[in-house]
């Protein structure tokens, strides 16, 4: 059964069973199949050894085995069409993949018709560069209008605490600066003006 089988697969290129029977069709033929790429009395005699057809045999070897020739296995497809009335059993179609020209031909265009998408990459990455710069201009400004300041301690912060002491305290020093100057003019004010009566009455 399975020689006429898979005689009938060669010379039709496909055949409508049961799943169960392709699925063993396909074990049984696909080594055949292998076997036919190598062109030679010995190949040609194995294969009529399993197929007892001589047909199926020259088929196989002149039009199968040149459309094969690049595939590593896999020469078969099984493709399944429902249940049979009657007695409810899975159909299906088991076929030679190179010789489907339907489906090579939807494979050609879905091959023609894929699309990359890596210009759409390189847009997002320019925007991230652009967004990248535009960040990295104001704190480029940032820095260099803040002047240079000592490094804070990690957990405290001790150095900005006493920069702002250091400034309290300036800021208290010339305060008392000034206030030193007002007492010495205000301490000169009132000596001149002891002066002058002095000086009257003398006169």
């Amino acid at each position: 059964m399975l020689a006429n089988m898979a005689s009938s697969l060669i010379l039709h290129k496909r055949l409508s069973t049961t799943t169960a029977k392709a699925r063993v069709l396909r074990r049984y033929v696909e080594p055949l199949i292998t076997k036919s790429k190598e062109d030679s009395t010995h190949s040609r005699r194995v294969v009529f050894s399993y197929l007892e057809d001589k047909n199926a045999v020259s088929e196989l070897f002149r039009e199968v085995a040149p459309k094969i020739a690049g595939r590593p296995g896999g020469y078969t497809r099984i493709l399944k069409t429902g249940n049979r009335l009657g007695d409810a059993a899975e159909m299906c179609v088991i076929e030679l993949v190179d010789f489907n020209e339907n489906m090579l031909a939807t494979e050609g265009t879905k091959q023609k018709s894929t699309r990359r998408r890596r210009g759409s990459k390189k847009k997002a990455g320019g925007e991230a560069a652009a967004v990248a710069a535009t960040a990295a201009t104001p704190a480029a400004a940032a820095e260099t209008v803040t002047p240079e300041k000592p490094e804070a301690d990690a957990v405290t912060g001790t150095e900005t605490i006493t920069d702002v002491e250091a400034v309290t305290e300036a800021e208290a020093a010339t305060d008392a600066e000034t206030g030193k100057d007002t007492e010495e003019v205000t301490d000169t004010a009132p000596e001149e003006t002891t002066e002058d009566p002095e000086s009257e009455d003398k006169k």
